[in-house]
Order: C-alpha cells, then structure tokens, then sequence
C-alpha cells in the first residue's frame, strides 16, 4: 500500500509580501542601473497596479472602521458591566494605549528629526508612488473644531472625512448601550455583519497583495534606487524602536503601579515573550501568559481568569504606537511637522479604533486602521502600500509589546481591583 503524499504547505501571506517586496525592489533596481528610461517606461506601465490594488482596499474603510468602532463601544460596555475588577480593567487598558500613543507622538518626531532627510530622494519617492506633491492647507483650529461633529454623517462618509466618521460611530454605538437588550442584539447583529463582509472583501484584495506590493515596489525603486531602501529601513528601525521602548515601560508600570520587582516580572515574562516572538499572535500566546500570571507571579484566578481574555480580546497597546509613527513617518517624508493638536487627535482616534479591531489579521489590521488615522491626519495614503510590504519585520516586537502590557494591566488590577471573588466569569 502506497503511502499517501502529504499536502504541501502554502507560504504564510506575510511571507509571500515579504518575497514581492524583495522582487520588486531587485527588479525596479536593476532596471533602474541598466537603463532609468527603460526603467521609467516599465515604472509607468506598473503603477496603475499598484494604484488599482490600494484603491480596492480603501474603498472597505468607511463601512469596516465605522463598524469596528460600534461593535467595539458595545463589546466594552459589556466587559465593563461584568464587575469592578472588570471596569479597572478597561480603565488600566485605556490609561496604557494613551501613554503609549502620547510616547510615540513624542518619540517618533524626535527620532526622525535625527536621520538625514535627501529632499530628492522624498520627491522621486512620492512621484513613483503618485501621491500627490503639495498637501492640502491644513484648517484653521475653528474649521476644524465644528468639522469634529459631522452635520451630515453620510456625506462625511462619501468624502472620507475619517475623524467626523468616527465621532459620529461613537455617538451610535454609545447611543446602542441605552437601548433594551433584543433591539440592541439586533442592531449589533447587523453591524457586525456589515463589518464581517468588509473583512470578507479586505482579505479578497490582500490575496492580491503580492502583486500590488511588486507594482509599487518595483516602481518606487524604478524612480529612486537605492534611496528608498534607506528610507524603508529607517520606518522599520523606528518601529523596532518604539515597540522595544514601549515593552521596557511596561515593566516601569508594573513596578510603579502593581508593585512588581522587576527582574521577578522580567522572568516570569521570558516564556510569554518567546512564544508571542514566534508566533506572532497574542492569541496563541494567552495559554503560557496565564501560567506565568499564575504560577510565576502569583495572581489570582478571578483577576487572571477575568482581565487577560479581556486584554486578547480588547487591548494592544502596540497599535496606537503603529498608527502614531506610521502618520509621523509620512509626514517627515513630505517635510511636513504635525502640530501638538494633530498629534492628540491621532492618539484618541488610535485607541478608539485599536479597541474595535484587536484580532484581526496583521496585514488585515495594518491596512483598515493606519488608512483612517492617515487620512484623519491630512496626509497622502498613498505610502501605506509600501510600508505594508515590510510591516512583518517589525510585527514580532509589536507582539511582544501587546503580551507584555497584557501581563501588566492584569498585575496592575491584581493589585488594585477588588479583592472578592465577584469576576471569576469571563466575559
């Protein structure tokens, strides 16, 4: 009897990103030393692609961040209801995602300012991926404060006015909270399927990742050479910066605020680490995060039971840290300074929309919640699809971060919440 042959395993999507980029970057540079006219012809032949690709991707934005942004409300209306250690839970959850917002506001301006900026090599960049050369004039402070609530939400949502959007999801998904139970089901029934089938679509377009990401790539390196690797290099080496800083202020936190000696908290934290370094994904991390909760740190089952499901389903503080210096990234690239204003705003709206979309897919979540938070900011989107490409460098610090402040906020309620035994459901 013949042995059956087992099936071939396929390469991970990120994977197949990775090996576009790494083509389109060696195709569009040897084309670019033979010949930049030839290299130009064939850049101009490819960049529709791209276009094309990037256009099918915002044109789910609207509908998935407006769902993601209700369901998100409600889901953590719900958690919050389920007790005291539950309601300190989403307290610590938002009171981290701002820290870290606010630190990369900081930080990402102040790292960037370090790195030597080639204007020419900027405007090559923003032509081969035909972002527009001058950015609108950016509102006065009254345009923009009455232009935060839409007067008319649909016609904020026709023109991608991402901030009113959101606003006016809050409202609904808050206004959702008030309601009896079984309307309230039913209108959440619907939103969530509205924003299943964006998903749906999404991921339909990111199968065609790989081609759109070769088209841009190859462009961008048509027009610019060698140039747009160093430029490429400094977003990920700021990423792995950010990341890496935030994991550190975690354990800064659990010895301030839930009393932890830090090398004990440093320890029990080494298994979490490597598991969510490998894996990439908090969710298979959560098993080996409760064994170290509680057999390493001593936490107790109602608060480890309660708020680290809770934290998988609800928190990473990596996200606002990813939108903030992807939006400070396109900025430098146009020689453009965001103001304190800008930067405040683009924290707030990175926790509310962290919050909708913790579980989805990297690339999934990378494309649906920097589109938003880019466009709020005023600037070109045009970037994202080539910063994509090389998302899944940085993705295994972004992961250690999350588990890591997912480890945290549950020392931090251990410490502080209630010590009954009211929340030993989970939510």
């Amino acid at each position: 009897m013949t042995s059956a042959t087992p099936p071939r395993k396929s390469l991970s999507a990120p994977v197949r990103v990775l090996l576009a980029l790494f083509a389109g970057a060696v195709v569009g540079l040897t084309l670019a030393g033979w010949d930049p006219v030839t290299a130009t012809r064939v850049a101009d032949i490819v960049q529709p692609v791209g276009r094309l690709w990037l256009n099918a991707l915002q044109m789910t934005v609207v509908p998935l961040v407006s769902a993601l942004v209700i369901v998100g409300i409600n889901a953590a209306a719900d958690a919050a209801a389920s007790g005291r250690n539950a309601r300190l839970a989403m307290a610590v959850f938002a009171v981290l995602l701002a820290i870290c917002g606010a630190f990369a506001a900081v930080a990402s301006p102040a790292l960037l300012s370090l790195l030597p900026r080639d204007e020419s090599m900027v405007a090559a960049f923003r032509a081969a991926i035909q972002a527009p050369e001058v950015l609108p004039q950016a509102p006065t402070f009254a345009q923009w404060i009455t232009g935060v609530i839409p007067s008319n939400a649909i016609a904020a949502a026709a023109a991608s006015a991402m901030l009113p959007l959101v606003v006016f999801s809050m409202f609904f998904g808050f206004a959702l909270t008030r309601l009896e139970p079984e309307r309230r089901e039913r209108m959440l029934e619907l939103v969530r399927t509205l924003g299943d089938t964006m998903l749906v679509v999404v991921r339909w377009v990111l199968r065609a990742a790989p081609i759109g990401v070769f088209a841009l790539v190859l462009a961008v390196c048509a027009h610019v050479g060698l140039g747009v690797l160093t430029a490429l290099g400094y977003y990920i080496g700021l990423q792995c910066v950010l990341y890496v800083s935030i994991t550190v202020l975690m354990y800064l936190v659990a010895k301030l605020v839930a009393g932890e000696p830090v090398r004990r908290f440093a320890v029990a934290l080494l298994p979490v680490q490597a598991i969510a370094a490998s894996t990439q994904s908090s969710l298979a991390s959560l098993p080996v995060m409760v064994d170290s909760a509680r057999n390493r740190l001593g936490y107790p089952l109602a608060v480890t039971s309660l708020v680290l499901p809770m934290a998988v389903s609800l928190f990473r503080i990596a996200s606002p840290t990813q939108y903030l210096s992807v939006v400070v990234f396109i900025a430098w690239m146009y020689g453009m300074d965001l103001g304190a204003a800008q930067l405040a705003v683009a924290v707030a709206l990175g926790i509310v929309i962290s919050m909708g979309s913790v579980g989805l897919p990297g690339q999934v979540s990378f494309m649906t919640n920097n589109l938003p938070v880019t466009q709020a900011m005023g600037l070109p989107v045009e970037p994202l699809g080539v910063l994509l490409a090389v998302d899944t460098i940085p993705d295994a610090f972004a992961t250690v971060a999350n588990t890591t402040g997912h480890v945290t906020a549950t020392g931090v309620v251990a410490r502080r919440g209630a010590p009954s035994t009211e929340d030993t459901s989970v939510p």
